[in-house]
């Protein structure tokens, strides 16, 4: 989960404004190798192409300011097309994205704070630059079809959460709440594709906009883990939640998914485990990381199930690589699982820094494959 979602930008007087404050650049030139170049610092993006053909697209982003940025790509509407989170001072990221003709922001948000520093960008033609092969076809209809089923399956889960908050039973909401979040954690980058769903349900108190009111999973975590009692506003919180992951379900048949997206997400949810789970901070009350942990590594791996027939065709050594860290971090967490028989972790408060440095160490063993996956399909 990101500590916040950016909101929507999208008037040219605004564009023009922020150019001309914060240095994006008006550059039309595209680089030799027809990558579209980034550079990213405190108080500017600048975007070395505004117009680019439709199709594969690769972003290089470099961080030369002194604060953690993040980079997307974002549709009109504020969807989100792919990102970028995490990238540090002094270091580059690159992204592969497919992009149909049309219009697009590009997006730096250093400080992984408010709405962004903007650049409009547009995609000129008649669309994607190639026919997809059947396996990659085949992928995004599996992958369409397992998010659907990731948002099924939770709602009635949740509404098993949210019954025992409305009842006033603290022991079996504390019990309900880690498998009430399985799914969304699983597929979490399609469900945050849609910008104002994910501040609703999954934000952490840290992560508030200013005025932005304290709703969702979390908010109700505190209340029971930390204060141990539910009050009549948790109650009514409770079922704002379901009322919100209702909607993500009901949106999730809606989200723009490609072979590219896909694996992008599956490096997105391995940058959640980095940066949340590991540490301790996304259950910071419950201390329920490892299973959210656990559902982040399933969802990036069933990414990956899916468009390894096209891996394998276009960088078996990759495919080989993925194959073995997956298995190496899979048999890590299971240490942390006392009963095989039950989708449950070690609560993450008794886990010690050596063993925290050792599931840290297998996330990024596993997140520098995988980072190469996109432009592996994308082939």
């Amino acid at each position: 989960m990101r500590p916040a979602r950016l909101t929507v930008v999208t008037a040219a007087a605004v564009v023009a404004a922020l150019t001309a404050v914060t240095g994006c650049s008006e550059k039309s030139d595209a680089s030799g190798d027809g990558t579209i170049r980034v550079k990213a610092s405190d108080s500017a993006c600048e975007v070395s192409t505004k117009e680019f053909p439709a199709g594969k697209v690769q972003i290089e982003v470099e961080n030369k300011g002194s604060k953690v940025t993040e980079l997307y790509v974002l549709f009109p509407d504020d969807r989100i097309v792919t990102e970028r989170e995490n990238i540090g001072p002094g270091t580059k990221a690159t992204i592969t994205a497919e992009l149909k003709a049309g219009d697009y922001e590009i997006a730096c948000k250093p400080g992984m704070k408010g709405d962004g520093i903007r650049q409009q960008v547009k995609a000129t033609g008649t669309g994607t630059a190639e026919k997809r092969s059947p396996e990659a076809d085949a992928a995004v209809a599996a992958y369409r079809k397992y998010v659907q089923e990731q948002a099924d399956e939770t709602l009635p889960k949740a509404q098993a959460f949210a019954d025992a908050v409305k009842a006033g039973d603290v022991e079996a909401a504390k019990k309900a709440y880690a498998p009430s979040r399985v799914g969304w954690e699983r597929t979490e980058p399609v469900a945050e594709s849609f910008g104002d769903i994910d501040p609703k349900v999954d934000v952490r108190e840290d992560g508030l906009e200013p005025g932005q009111e304290w709703t969702g999973w979390h908010k109700l975590e505190k209340s029971l883990f930390a204060d141990n009692k539910i009050d009549d506003a948790d109650k009514k919180l409770a079922e704002t939640l379901i009322a919100d992951l209702t909607d993500w379900q009901k949106k999730v048949g809606q989200a723009e998914i490609t072979p590219t997206s896909i694996a992008n997400g599956a490096k997105e949810l391995l940058d959640e485990v980095a940066t949340g789970k590991v540490t301790g901070e996304e259950e910071r009350y419950s201390h329920t990381d490892l299973v959210d942990f656990k559902a982040n590594v399933e969802g990036a791996e069933k990414a990956y199930e899916l468009l390894k027939p096209v891996a394998v065709k276009n960088d078996p050594a990759l495919s080989a690589e993925l194959d073995k860290q997956f298995a190496a971090l899979n048999n890590l967490l299971e240490k942390y699982r006392p009963n095989k028989a039950a989708y449950e972790y070690t609560s993450y408060d008794k886990v010690g820094e050596a063993e925290r440095k050792e599931l840290s160490d297998g996330v990024n063993a596993l997140a520098e494959p995988l980072s190469k996956l996109a432009a592996a399909v994308a082939k």
